[in-house]
Formats: structure tokens, sequence, C-alpha cells
């Protein structure tokens, strides 16, 4: 049985697929690609069907990761039921999902950087600010890779000991 994991943010462009193709990246590396299943979705329309944002994608490549094919497409309250883990970018996204999912009884909705240790006072506890309005598609960079590692290694401890290396 795989771990589902959900990425949102408001226009699933940016900060949500990027998170998206690095965790698929370190499940690969880690060998463990089948133990999951990593998607993204937005909260909002305005960019359904768009790819993967120019510049994201240049962020993306230049630490050897591709999303080919990636398109932007809305969360469903279906999403709730399908996936173990729904995580989200900022504060605005989990106000978002938790209309869409009318609340989060099973407690699946989680902040990304929330994942990081308390210790790590620079992430630890904050937003994944929007490279789409900032341009600093670098800083968005440091803050969804620290996160995703934070979350596959918590992941990675969840998964039954035969799935492990």
């Amino acid at each position: 049985m795989s771990k589902k994991i959900l990425f949102v943010c408001h226009g699933n462009i940016c900060r949500s697929p990027m998170a998206e193709f690095v965790l698929k990246k370190m499940a690969r590396t880690a060998g463990l690609e089948e133990a999951f299943e990593i998607a993204s979705a937005a909260t909002s329309v305005e960019e359904i069907g768009n790819p993967v944002y120019p510049m994201a994608r240049q962020e993306l490549a230049k630490h050897g990761i591709g999303c080919p094919g990636k398109t932007a497409r809305q969360i469903t309250p279906e999403d709730y039921r399908h996936y173990d883990v729904i995580v989200g970018m900022d504060k605005a996204n989990l106000r978002d999902m938790m209309a869409v999912f009318g609340g989060d009884p099973d407690n699946k909705l989680s902040l990304l950087l929330d994942h990081t240790p308390e210790s790590d006072v620079k992430h630890h506890n904050r937003d994944v600010v929007d490279p789409w309005y900032t341009r600093k598609f670098n800083i968005a960079w440091d803050d969804i890779y620290t996160g995703c590692t934070a979350l596959f290694e918590k992941m990675k401890a969840q998964l039954p000991e035969d799935k492990e290396e």
C-alpha cells in the first residue's frame, strides 16, 4: 500500500508542482518510487490546464528535475478521500482547502514547512512564499526542498519495514 501525498498551492503552476517533482525525485533516488503516489493541485481555477510556469520549470531544471506533461488542476472533495497527506504551501491554501473539503476531520492537512523541525527557525512554521509574485524562485526552491526533505523522512519512517532500504 503506497503513501498518497498531494501538494496544493493557489494555481498549481509554481510551488505545488515543484514540490511534487522534488518529492518524486527523492522517492526515485531512494528506490522507493513504488511506495508513494505523489501529485499536486490548485485551490483556484485560474490556471487550470496550464503547464508549469517557465521560471518554475527552469528552477527545477537547475537541480536536474523535469516536470513533463504536468498541467494545473483544481482540488476536489474526492482528493480528501483519496490522499493520506495533503500539504499546502501557505495559510491561504489551508483555508481554501478547508472550504473545498468541508473541514479536516481526519487531520490530513498541513503546511509544507510545518514538517521541518522546530529547531530549523529559518523554515519551520511559516509559508512558502509564492514566487509568482516575488520572482524569487530560488527562495521557493530552498523552502520546498527543505520541506520535502523533512516530509520524505517522516513518510519513509511510516513505511512497512520491507519497503525501506
